[in-house]
């Protein structure tokens, strides 16, 4: 949050929300929400079919099944289930659970925290009194840091389904093997940080609330116990190692049951834990799209479909828009593009000089595949005849999201696409480009 204090009518601070039109989005349009966030999950991501409907909760999650018994006793525990332990999370349990990531922040020195026990019976008296809803003054000196901790983690444990939910997990799968593409468009080993990182942001979105509140808590914890790894001895990977069987796995399941997937899981959790002051902080193209949506736009677009190609894998890049109307263009509202009152001549001039310069652009790219692949799109519709086919050259579809991605525009777009693909041998004018600023850089936390 930023706070103004010029105003030219009151003597009151004003408090300026960078993600206000994505909370309004949020909550006043549901469903337009989740199709905006979710058409740019699927650009970054591969989810086939059925691993897309359980994302959505079409379909029951499928999760590894259990064999023999179960990875825990937690269940024998939920006999006599209080507001807090064992209980579905709520706001009054994150409330009380609180009352304990607030005594752990102040004592992030203690030598092994969240991997030394703390005292049974102390911890039980502790638990008692949270479940009773009672407000705990932890700086008495009654109770250790290692007993809250321990209790942290148990609470984490015995909620009905972890933090980060069944219907995310095979989401959080496929966004820890995105990785880096060389100058011939070929996959490396190395992870795209940066992919990683926007993918996250988006799915966090999906969670709900509660979720999503609770994880700002606990990861901004563990961020800041990492950054005094000296002094405590807990790195991002000790702390994703202890943490990642109660927030990430399905719940009665054995280590066995994960199919060798416990060191990636691991590492997803270390990944969030390093990188946790970027991940909920919405896409600077969602934030933009959705303050258009409030403040006049009339057509929107996801950001690969507005996005030529990549200028740099470390920067974001402006957006150029399909000259004519296509499945990529989302209208909302009903409303129709104010760039259709354009007289057609003065359009098709338009579109004509925006197509050259995109060429010329194209042909200043270093040498590559994707390159040549652009060049050969050009090759197959003239520049100066961009009415011979309703999509452009540029208004590229994301391979991976073929027929996701049209289930998303179809969700979107509705009749109005229709209306529009009569029309669409009428070019319209590109509007301006739109440059994406970077995140803000925050101190990252040691490997």
């Amino acid at each position: 949050m930023f706070i103004s204090q010029v105003k030219p009518s009151t003597s009151q601070s004003v408090i300026f929300n960078p993600d206000f039109f994505v909370e309004r989005l949020r909550h006043e349009h549901p469903q337009a929400f989740a199709d905006l966030v979710l058409s740019n999950i699927t650009r970054l991501i591969d989810l086939p079919g059925e691993e897309f409907a359980q994302l959505i909760g079409e379909s029951e999650a499928k999760l590894p099944s259990a064999s023999g018994f179960l990875r825990s006793f937690n269940f024998l525990k939920r006999k006599d289930k209080g507001i807090v332990f064992g209980a579905p999370l709520t706001e009054e349990g994150i409330a009380q659970i609180y009352q304990l990531i607030e005594y752990l922040s102040k004592n992030l020195h203690v030598e092994g925290l969240f991997r030394v026990p703390g005292h049974s019976l102390r911890q039980a008296a502790l638990r008692e009194m949270l479940n009773a809803g009672a407000d705990i003054d932890l700086e008495t000196g009654d109770f250790h840091p290692n007993d809250a901790a321990t209790l942290l983690k148990a609470y984490l444990g015995e909620l009905p389904e972890p933090l980060l939910t069944h219907r995310h997990y095979q989401a959080h799968l496929k966004i820890a093997e995105l990785t880096r593409f060389d100058d011939k468009g070929d996959k490396t080993n190395e992870p795209d940080k940066e992919r990683q990182i926007e993918a996250f942001q988006l799915l966090f979105m999906l969670l709900p609330p509660a979720n999503r509140s609770l994880l700002k808590l606990l990861l901004d914890l563990l961020y800041h116990t990492a950054r005094n790894q000296h002094i405590n001895k807990m790195s991002a990977i000790n702390l994703a190692t202890m943490f990642a069987p109660h927030i990430i796995w399905p719940k009665n399941v054995m280590a066995s049951d994960l199919q060798g997937k416990i060191e990636q899981l691991n590492k997803g959790i270390a990944f969030l834990i390093r990188h946790s002051q970027k991940l909920f902080k919405a896409p600077t193209y969602i934030k933009e799209y959705t303050r258009l949506y409030f403040t006049g736009s009339k057509t929107l677009q996801s950001r690969d479909d507005s996005t030529l190609c990549s200028a740099s894998k470390q920067e974001l890049i402006p957006v150029v828009t399909a000259a004519s109307p296509s499945p990529s263009v989302r209208t909302i509202r009903g409303e129709v593009s104010s760039s259709s009152s354009l007289k057609s001549p003065e359009r098709a001039s338009y579109t004509e000089s925006a197509l050259r310069e995109l060429y010329q652009q194209v042909s200043t790219m270093p040498e590559s595949a994707k390159k040549k692949k652009l060049i050969r799109q050009f090759d197959k519709q003239p520049l100066l005849t961009p009415s011979s086919d309703s999509r452009t050259p540029f208004s590229r579809k994301h391979w991976r999201s073929r027929s996701l991605g049209g289930m998303i525009k179809r969700k979107v777009l509705g009749s109005q696409v229709l209306r529009e693909k009569e029309n669409s041998r009428l070019p319209s004018p590109p509007p301006s480009g739109q440059l994406m600023a970077k995140e803000e850089k925050t101190p990252a936390v040691e490997e």
